[in-house]
């Protein structure tokens, strides 16, 4: 028995070598036979194998008091767990001394602290040690402290199928007051569409707690039939990270080995910095390894046979078994998975996505909006790549996730706008339709702080994720129009619904703010080329809307846009802003036919068709009529400031043959006509 007490494992490998030697060479026996011999006895001699074998066969009721042969085992065992681990064995006979207790409730806590795995835990000494938690005698601080090291180590387990056979037995500590909410947290990583029907509870008798509508929003999902309480599409995550008392140890043992550990404590593979205490070291942004929840034989008993999904190898596999697919519990791995992107994308599990939703706004949360800014600058690299790997799954799944639009509404109000500028507006473009009555509050306020202080260059970041977050509003109207009703889903894998007149006004909202940093920016940037070369690809896409679209929608520029643009100093801005008063026509010709044969088309206000009138006399007044600044028009000066500006013909000078961003497509065109040919010397009047 001595053998099999090692703390991490028999070194199989130099076994197996000395009986390769043994058959190649006879003569050797002998000496191989005394080697043997002698490896054992040193392996039998060891203090900590004796430790072991000391807490294996100790009898219940022995005192505790006074006895210093337990506390001489119990520091080797210690020792040895701190620095390298327990092997599966010795993680087995110590959680079966401390739950039973053999000699009180003393040492259980200080035993259960000391459960550092060095690879797996036994499933069989977990189901053992649960069943201990109904004589009653174990205190209730060491049953917290139980079902957090379970927590824990629960991606280290090496199975779930008994586990999740007693889950009824689990169930009923949902009645204990302080187990409850580990207790749920456990049931949630527990739970699966093949658990049964029967373990429901009515939230009103305990108080609503957000550990059991959490819970509760699971059980919804695979039925919703049993489940008529009204819970929160978006609510809160409140599971917390119960890893505390294991975590350095972990991450120790972790690194001695080289190897990384797949359970939840992966998440930070550094300890807190104790000189500030809500700083974090984004160590939590590491993805973890997808790695097998169930590690047992396909069951034969029934037909359901449930494959890890980090067994699939490829698209054929995962079509093949695309209803006994077996998720991992730490949801966190399908971020680095293609497969297991595809499998979300195929299959409307909303437990997935939930669970998916879960880990993210924890990682979110706890790794950037509540860390120092010291962390984030030297982390920076971490929370780059992870954030990006967060965005290539949201352009996968061509949609984003609510913990992360939770997080975004937060974040912008610390933000700096400098760190992670491009991923955090790549993270906003994806956020899904808000209603237009939150939009100010949630997005509006601070991006206009951060928009009206910050350079050029960020003012053309922002305009271009507003651009992107439109498009995409856009898309969704067209891909997710219900014809019978004109509601859209806003989310393929939720059910909330807008009516189309919400959709719209939160789309003329989005438009109209658009149009507001527009103005603004332009004025304080001095009409910057580049910050207007943004703003017009935006009102590119607005103005096509109604046609491109489908929306029934048209919201002209303000002024602010348009006349900047149209006495830009250079012409591509100039021809951009004609292709787009062009689309304007074309949409509002289209919209108006429309409106004169069906009753049920959209009725387009006459503010709109004056503006664009008024536009678009101006435009061709200016560049082809040459009646700048004529009485009536949209810019108007005194005579007197234009006689005092000494501008010969000043009516003339924005039509095509004068206007400053053609200026040099005139003199071009006048030295290839004029000079060489006729000898007239050039003129710019």
């Amino acid at each position: 028995m001595a053998a099999q007490l090692n703390l991490s494992g028999p070194p199989d490998s130099d076994l197996s070598s000395l009986t390769d030697q043994s058959v190649s060479s006879r003569p050797s026996n002998r000496s191989l036979r005394v080697a043997e011999k002698e490896r054992r006895k040193n392996k039998a001699e060891d203090p900590s194998v004796l430790a072991l074998k000391y807490f294996a066969d100790v009898e219940a009721g022995t005192p505790l008091a006074g006895n210093d042969e337990v506390e001489r085992n119990l520091v080797l065992v210690e020792k040895v767990a701190y620095r390298n681990g327990l092997s599966p064995e010795a993680i087995s006979i110590m959680l079966e001394f401390a739950m039973s207790l053999r000699m009180g409730h003393g040492l259980c806590p200080r035993v259960l602290k000391c459960l550092i795995p060095v690879t797996v835990v036994p499933q069989e000494a977990v189901v053992r040690a649960v069943a201990w938690l109904t004589v009653g005698k174990i205190p209730v601080s060491t049953q917290v402290l139980f079902i957090k090291w379970v927590l824990t180590v629960f991606d280290m387990i090496d199975a779930k199928d008994q586990l999740r056979a007693i889950y009824g037995f689990i169930f009923s500590f949902v009645s204990e007051e302080n187990l409850c909410p580990f207790i749920c947290h456990l049931l949630y990583l527990l739970t699966t569409k093949h658990i049964g029907k029967s373990h429901m509870f009515t939230p009103e008798k305990s108080g609503r707690q957000p550990f059991l509508l959490n819970l509760l929003s699971l059980y919804k999902v695979f039925c919703p039939e049993l489940v008529t309480l009204s819970i929160p599409s978006r609510s809160k995550s409140v599971f917390k990270n119960h890893n505390m008392p294991w975590k350095s140890a972990l991450i120790a043992v972790q690194k001695r080995n080289g190897s990384q550990v797949a359970s939840s404590i992966s998440l930070a593979s550094a300890s807190k910095d104790r000189t500030n205490r809500r700083k974090r070291k984004h160590h939590h942004l590491e993805l973890p390894v997808l790695s097998s929840v169930v590690n047992k034989e396909p069951q034969t008993e029934t037909s359901r046979r449930l494959v890890p999904l980090v067994q699939i190898q490829s698209v054929a596999e995962l079509l093949e078994n695309m209803d006994h697919i077996e998720l991992p519990a730490q949801m966190g791995s399908l971020l680095g998975s293609s497969l297991a992107l595809q499998y979300l994308d195929c299959v409307q599990d909303e437990s997935a996505l939930l669970r998916l939703n879960f880990w993210l706004g924890y990682a979110l949360h706890e790794e950037l909006l509540f860390c120092g800014d010291g962390g984030a600058s030297q982390n920076s690299e971490e929370s780059l790549q992870f954030l990006d790997k967060l965005l290539s799954t949201q352009h996968f799944l061509q949609e984003g996730f609510s913990s992360s639009e939770a997080f975004l509404y937060k974040f912008l109000n610390v933000w700096d706008g400098s760190l992670l500028r491009p991923q955090i507006l790549g993270l906003l473009s994806n956020i899904p339709v808000v209603p237009s009555s939150q939009m100010g509050r949630l997005l509006f306020e601070p991006l206009m702080q951060l928009f009206f202080t910050s350079c050029v260059f960020f003012k053309c970041g922002v305009i271009e994720c507003l651009n992107n977050m439109l498009l995409k509003w856009l898309t969704w109207h067209s891909v997710y129009t219900l014809e019978d009703d004109l509601d859209i889903s806003l989310n393929s894998h939720t059910s909330i619904n807008m009516t189309l007149s919400g959709f719209r006004d939160s789309v003329k909202e989005l438009v109209d703010f658009v149009g507001r940093l527009a103005s603004i920016g332009l004025q304080l940037e001095g009409c910057h080329s580049l910050l207007l070369n943004f703003i017009l690809d935006f009102y590119t896409m607005v103005c096509d809307t109604f046609l491109k679209y489908g929306l029934p929608l048209v919201v002209m520029p303000p002024p602010g846009v348009f006349y900047p643009a149209l006495f830009a100093t250079d012409p591509v801005s100039v021809d951009r802003l004609a292709f787009i008063m062009y689309r304007y026509k074309v949409n509002l010709t289209s919209a108006k036919s429309q409106e004169k044969l069906s009753e049920q088309a959209f009725h387009i206000s006459r503010q709109t068709f004056r503006e664009f009138n008024n536009y678009t006399v101006y435009m061709v007044n200016c560049l082809w009529n040459s009646k700048m600044f004529q009485p009536g028009m949209g810019v108007q000066l005194g005579e007197e400031l234009l006689l005092k500006s000494n501008v010969p013909q000043y009516w003339k000078s924005f039509d095509l043959v004068h206007h400053p961003a053609f200026m040099s497509y005139a003199v071009d065109f006048h030295q290839k006509v004029s000079v060489g040919r006729l000898g007239v010397p050039l003129s710019f009047h």
